[in-house]
This record gives C-alpha cells, sequence and structure tokens, in this order.
C-alpha cells in the first residue's frame, strides 16, 4: 500500500518541478531583450516543459483512479484539479509575457530602424544619386559615341560621293 503512495509524492513533486521550471522560463521571457531568436528558443524549452507537465498530471489522475480507497482517490483528483489550474494560468502568464516580449523587440527594431535606419537610407540615397549621375553619364557618352559615328558615316559618304563623281 505504501508504494502506490510513494509513486504518487513522486508524480506530484516532479509537477512541482515542472511548474518551477515553467515559471523560471517564463521570467526570462519576460526579461528577454531580444533578439527573436532568443525568444523562439525559450518558447520551444516552455513547450517542452508544458508537454511533459501535461503528461505528469495526466499520470497523477491516472494514478488517482487506481486507488483503493475512496477519500485517497478525491484527494490526488483535487490535487490534480489543482496541478490543472495552475497550469492553465502558466499558459496565460506565458502568453502575457510572450506578447510584452514580442511588444518590446517590435519596438526595439524599429527604433533601431529609425535610428540606426538614418544612415542607411542615407547611403541608399547616395547610392540612388551617383547611379543617376553614373547612368546620366554613360548615356552622354552613348549620346557622345552615336554622334561621332554619325559623322563617321556622313564623312564616308561624302568621300565615297567624292571617288563616284
Amino acid at each position: 500500500a505504501a508504494s502506490p503512495d510513494v509513486h504518487v509524492r513522486i508524480c506530484g513533486q516532479e509537477i512541482i518541478k515542472y511548474d518551477l521550471e515553467i515559471k523560471a522560463l517564463i521570467q526570462d521571457i519576460r526579461e528577454c531583450p531580444g533578439p527573436q531568436t532568443v525568444l523562439t528558443d525559450l518558447n520551444s524549452k516552455v513547450k517542452e516543459k508544458f508537454n511533459r507537465l501535461r503528461l505528469r498530471i495526466q499520470d497523477l489522475e491516472q494514478m488517482a483512479k487506481e486507488q483503493d480507497k475512496e477519500s485517497d482517490k478525491l484527494a490526488i483528483l483535487q490535487e490534480t484539479e489543482a496541478h490543472r489550474k495552475q497550469m492553465l494560468s502558466n499558459q496565460t502568464a506565458w502568453r502575457k509575457a510572450n506578447l510584452s516580449c514580442k511588444l518590446a523587440i517590435d519596438y526595439l527594431e524599429k527604433d533601431e530602424l529609425l535610428q540606426g535606419g538614418d544612415s542607411s537610407v542615407r547611403q541608399r540615397k547616395t547610392t540612388k544619386e551617383s547611379l543617376a549621375q553614373s547612368t546620366s553619364g554613360i548615356t552622354e557618352s552613348l549620346m557622345s559615341i552615336s554622334r561621332m559615328m554619325s559623322q563617321q558615316v556622313q564623312q564616308s559618304e561624302e568621300t565615297v560621293g567624292s571617288l563616284g563623281e
């Protein structure tokens, strides 16, 4: 009779351990300065912990159903329900932490774009201006070559005409 009780206690302790690990990861997400890859990495760890937690809660529920004494069964089911509610509370906290972190990352990226982006926008503008200048230079050179060829053709025609006379 002591063996199932030990398994129930161990399962309960593992559930508490996962719960605390999830809370710590959620705190890390709240404090995450970015970039998005770090947030994604933290989120994958949280998902893994939630999956393990969910499985252990299901195990605890199964152990409750296998109890001989009705009072033990009800006590373990109550504990299971409390853990489920705590898990839902953690999921809500996780979503909120994620939202605030994503907003902070977006704000920082926007700020970087506006601050550091000034030089890159200026650089792009300069690049566009230099491209426009070189394009007009090339166009002028081509037109000059065309005029020179036209003059050459005209001279050749005049030469051929004077040779033919």
